[in-house]
């Protein structure tokens, strides 16, 4: 009887590389689908996803896309997951570059408004999400959830520390400043998004301003 050569080092090595390389195309073919996926969201909203369209949009079938997300709801959370990502990379971390204090609300504050008006033409998930998942409790509406809420805490953080720093009056409630620097962005999309009114990015700066005027700075 033959007996099966014991696989050498360099042969273990060589199905490790395969196997990572395998698992590296995986990564990037999924993150690929998701890229289209929330393009297609901006636009249609996350409701609109269907695994059908996507697999058209991506040259797959549908069981190839399958592969990569379980469920149209589990694609969905992908979608949420990706543009928060990416509002943290271009929104908050910027920010923290910045001196704690004022610096960093000025600077949160701008960045989310030089966000959001480059969405103004294609729509908010985060805003878009919150109606259609609004009443709707699941994976979907958490995530959602999860994720402003991260980003309004992250505002409320820097609102106290520029209260901290007297920037802002060291008395004031640092939620209270966020909600009203948050309804801004909301008025934003609303104004500017829905009803097309001219000058609402000016109005959003200016109550920003205001803001800031009224608490202290």
């Amino acid at each position: 009887m033959l007996k099966t050569a014991a696989p050498t080092r360099s042969h273990a090595v060589a199905r490790a590389g395969g196997g990572l390389r395998t698992r590296a195309k995986g990564e990037q073919t999924r993150a690929g689908i998701v890229d289209v996926a929330l393009a297609m969201a901006a636009r249609v909203g996350l409701e609109g996803l269907s695994i059908g369209t996507l697999a058209d949009a991506v040259g797959k079938s549908k069981s190839g896309v399958f592969a990569h997300f379980g469920s149209r709801e589990d694609l969905q959370i992908a979608v949420v997951r990706e543009y928060y990502r990416r509002f943290e990379a271009e929104v908050f971390q910027p920010a923290m570059r910045e001196p704690r204090g004022l610096p960093r609300v000025r600077a949160l504050f701008e960045n989310w408004m030089r966000h959001t008006s480059a969405e103004l033409d294609s729509g908010c998930i985060f805003i878009s999400g919150a109606i259609e998942f609004d009443d709707r409790p699941g994976p979907v509406r958490d995530a959602l959830a999860e994720a402003v809420d991260a980003w309004i805490d992250a505002m409320t953080r820097a609102v106290a520390q520029a209260c901290a720093e007297k920037h802002l009056d060291a008395g004031a409630d640092p939620s209270q400043i966020a909600f009203e620097i948050h309804a801004l962005i909301l008025a934003l999309h609303y104004e500017a998004r829905f009803m097309r009114r001219p000058g609402s990015l000016g109005r959003a700066q200016q109550g920003f301003v205001n803001i800031l005027q009224r608490y202290g700075a």
